[in-house]
C-alpha cells in the first residue's frame, strides 16, 4: 500500500526546519497553501502541507473586496486566530497588510507580534531593500520573517496592473539584489511571484534560504497557491499557474440543490432524522 501524506511522521514543522529545506541539499519541495480558518487549516494539515500561509488574500477569496490593500490587521489578527485554533503540525505564517510595516520599524514590530500572539509563528511582508530595516527590527524582536519579491501584490499601483516581473535585464538584477538583501536581513525563505522561471532559479541558486514560488516556474524550493484557487471555489480559473484539482463550487451547489429538492418534496428531514 503506497504511503499517503496524512500517514507520515507529524513532526511540528519550525522555522529552522523549513529554513534549511533547500531542494540543493536533498530536501523534498516545500508545500505552502494559503488557509483563513479553522476547518481550512484541518485539512490542509491533515493533507500534510508544510506550510499554512494566512495570506492578505484573504481580502479578495473570503471578505470579497477587489484588493488586497483592503485588509486590515484586525483582519488579519482574526483569521490568524481561527487558523492557530486548529493546532497544526504546518507552520503557521501571517501576512503582515499594507501599511502594517512602512511606517517605522517600532511599529512594524507592533503589528508583528500582534500576529503573533493571534497565534502564528511567522510573518510575511511584501518588498526587497527598502524594507530591509524594517525586516532587521522584526527579527531583532525575536519573531521570523518571510520575505516576498517578484510581483508584490499590494505594489500592484505601482506596477500598472498584475504583470510578470524581472523581464528586463535591469529588473532582474535588481531582483537578485532583493533577494541576496533579503538573506542578509535574517529572512528564513523568500516568496517569487510571477518571475520567469530562469530568473527564480537563478535567485534559489544564488541563496542559501528557500524561495518558494507562486508563478515561478519548478525549480524553486517549493511552491504555494491560494486554497480557493486549487479547490475552484470560483467559475474562473484565474491566473496562468493556477492548477485547479476540484470544482468545489460545481460540487456544492449541486449538493445544495439535493437539499433544497428534499426540503420541498417534505423528504427532508425523515422520521429517523426527528426526535421522538
Amino acid at each position: 500500500m503506497s504511503e499517503n501524506n496524512s500517514d507520515k511522521a507529524k513532526v511540528r514543522k519550525t522555522v529552522p526546519a523549513i529554513r534549511s529545506a533547500k531542494r540543493s541539499n536533498g530536501n523534498d519541495p516545500l508545500v505552502m497553501v494559503t488557509g483563513y480558518d479553522y476547518p481550512a487549516a484541518q485539512i490542509l494539515d491533515r493533507a500534510g502541507v508544510d506550510i499554512i500561509l494566512v495570506g492578505d488574500s484573504l481580502s479578495n477569496v473570503v471578505l470579497g473586496n477587489k484588493s488586497t490593500t483592503d485588509v486590515s490587521m484586525d483582519d488579519m489578527v482574526h483569521h490568524v486566530k481561527a487558523v492557530a485554533n486548529a493546532q497544526t503540525i504546518a507552520l503557521v505564517v501571517a501576512d503582515l497588510p499594507w501599511l502594517s510595516f512602512h511606517l517605522n520599524p517600532e511599529n512594524s514590530i507592533l503589528n508583528a507580534a500582534a500576529l503573533v500572539k493571534a497565534g502564528a509563528t511567522a510573518v510575511k511582508l511584501e518588498g526587497g531593500k527598502k524594507r530591509s530595516d524594517h525586516i532587521k527590527a522584526i527579527i531583532d524582536a525575536e519573531i521570523p520573517v518571510m520575505g516576498h519579491i517578484g510581483l508584490t501584490p499590494q505594489s500592484v499601483n505601482v506596477f500598472g496592473g498584475f504583470k510578470v516581473q524581472g523581464k528586463t535585464e535591469s529588473q532582474a538584477e535588481a531582483l537578485i539584489n532583493d533577494a541576496i538583501d533579503l538573506e542578509k536581513a535574517g529572512c528564513f525563505s523568500i516568496v517569487l511571484e510571477a518571475v520567469p522561471r530562469n530568473l527564480a532559479k537563478t535567485i534559489t541558486d544564488t541563496i542559501k534560504i528557500p524561495t518558494i514560488g507562486i508563478g515561478a516556474g519548478p525549480d524553486c524550493d517549493g511552491q504555494v497557491i491560494v486554497f480557493h484557487d486549487l479547490l475552484g471555489f470560483y467559475p474562473d480559473k484565474g491566473a496562468k499557474f493556477v492548477r485547479r484539482y476540484l470544482d468545489f463550487a460545481d460540487l456544492a451547489t449541486e449538493a445544495i440543490n439535493r437539499f433544497i429538492g428534499d426540503v420541498k418534496s417534505g423528504n427532508y428531514p425523515n422520521d429517523e432524522e426527528s426526535y421522538h
